[in-house]
């Protein structure tokens, strides 16, 4: 059996996208921007998905910017904030501690070119504490930039509550929704969302392509320039197939979040279970209730998390231990580490992504492939054999 268990990294693109994409390639292949039948085609198109990706945020065709994804979105939108605040004197960002790259690298450049960075911490259970930001809101404080859920360890934020508070305090609130569109409820307007970034390939979209909603108010500065698309603000002829596709997956994703998601939702807590109950020594990381439907990530005392992928791996089961956007890095999780883990035990971090695609069968396979496997790797470690 094949099971990937590796959702948070990257989504197989759903039929209804696919399907979508295929006449853009063929038929709609015009430049939206050109002035004939061909491109104005094109140009409706274009029309068309910035409508319903709107339309699914709760927020306006014209606050909508495509990007190539959602690490250029989360950078537009950072700077973007940063330099409205800095022309106002106000040079404070805060963030938290177990963001994704994007974001941290992003407010750390800021941090060599004058700003103050403030990072939050995120505690045991990797869940803001609203008092901890409340206080930390000062009044040259830019941005506040939070995750609307982890992609390591799947905890949502209390996104309201955070961007009630940003607007009665006059500060931007930018959160990071990667993981959670398509399948968490967003309304940017309702929880006072500011700016708001996303990528398609995390909901059963093609890869390359994002958006970053942004409030009418809020000017957003330039990253690429060259050309008028995007209403100036992100140059470069768009990518008609990958919007077109995008659109469709996130309308599919919505429309069917409230049957799929609870599904999902099941089959993780059925992994949770079986591996608890099974393996010894092994925690859940983050809130067990407060976390994405498909996330479960835990951490396994005395083993190396790469080890351990590979024997999965043998065992068909693709999954991973943290952000596939380090898989590179040796050191352990930057997440792991923010929730107080120490690093012997972050090391041993094992990442379980869930989608509607699974089934319960895969799961159950997962229960009994895991324990031996784990077993397998305490037996040749120096460090188990030392407890």
């Amino acid at each position: 059996m094949r099971v990937y268990a590796d959702n948070a990294a990257t989504t197989q693109v759903s039929r209804s996208a696919l399907e979508a994409m295929l006449p853009c390639f063929t038929e709609y292949y015009g430049n939206p921007s050109s002035m004939h039948q061909s491109g104005q085609d094109a140009a409706r198109l274009l029309i068309n998905a910035r409508e319903t990706m709107a339309k699914y945020l709760g927020a306006s065709p014209n606050e909508i910017t495509f990007t190539s994804g959602g690490s250029e979105a989360d950078n537009q939108a950072i700077i973007s904030a940063a330099l409205r605040g800095a022309r106002k004197g106000k040079k404070h960002i805060i963030s938290t501690k177990f963001e994704h790259h994007a974001v941290l690298h992003a407010v750390e450049k800021l941090g060599k070119e004058g700003f103050e960075i403030t990072l939050l911490d995120v505690h045991e259970d990797g869940i803001v504490r609203l008092p901890k930001l409340e206080a930390a809101i000062r009044p040259d404080t830019a941005l506040v930039t939070v995750m609307y859920a982890n992609n390591e360890i799947g905890t949502i934020q209390p996104i309201s509550e955070i961007g009630a508070l940003c607007r009665e305090k006059g500060v931007i609130f930018h959160t990071d929704a990667v993981q959670a569109a398509g399948h968490l409820e967003i309304d940017v307007t309702k929880q006072n969302i500011d700016m708001l970034t996303l990528s398609a390939h995390k909901f059963h979209g093609p890869k390359g392509i994002g958006l970053l909603y942004c409030r009418k108010a809020i000017p957003l500065s330039t990253l690429i320039e060259g050309g008028a698309q995007e209403r100036g603000k992100r140059a470069g002829t768009e990518n008609i197939p990958a919007i077109v596709g995008m659109a469709a997956a996130f309308r599919e994703a919505c429309e069917n979040m409230a049957v799929n998601m609870p599904r999902v939702r099941a089959l993780r807590d059925r992994l949770i279970d079986g591996v608890l109950a099974r393996i010894p020594e092994v925690i859940l990381n983050g809130d067990r209730e407060k976390r994405l439907p498909g996330n479960a990530n835990f951490s396994v005392t005395g083993i190396e998390g790469e080890s351990l992928l590979l024997l999965l791996d043998n065992a068909g089961i693709c999954a991973s231990s943290g952000s596939a956007c380090t898989s590179g890095s040796l050191d352990p999780s930057h997440v792991l580490l923010a929730i107080g883990l120490p690093h012997e035990t972050a090391h041993g971090s094992l990442r379980l992504t869930l989608s509607e695609y699974n089934t319960q069968e895969e799961i159950d396979y997962i229960i009994e492939a895991l324990p031996p496997i784990v077993e397998k790797l305490r037996m040749m470690s120096p460090v188990w054999k030392k407890k």
